[in-house]
């Protein structure tokens, strides 16, 4: 249940903060917000790509073998 929790709070704040980049573009602040989007796509493919990959292949798997 923690593994959850702590996943979706993660994701949250992950959103968040890509709203709040393309936000900080929109109101003519291009250099934080093209620095966030930077951050938050090398931390996507630095900590959650692999995971994603796996749930997908998990998930695939498991569809496979109920038919």
């Amino acid at each position: 249940m923690f593994s959850w929790i702590f996943a979706l709070v993660h994701f949250c704040l992950y959103l968040g903060l890509l709203a709040y980049s393309i936000y900080s573009m929109f109101t003519g602040r291009w250099a934080a917000g093209l620095i966030l989007l930077a951050f938050l796509a090398v931390y996507y493919f630095l900590v959650l790509h692999q995971a994603v990959l796996k749930e997908i292949k998990r998930k695939k798997r498991t569809a496979s073998a109920k038919k």
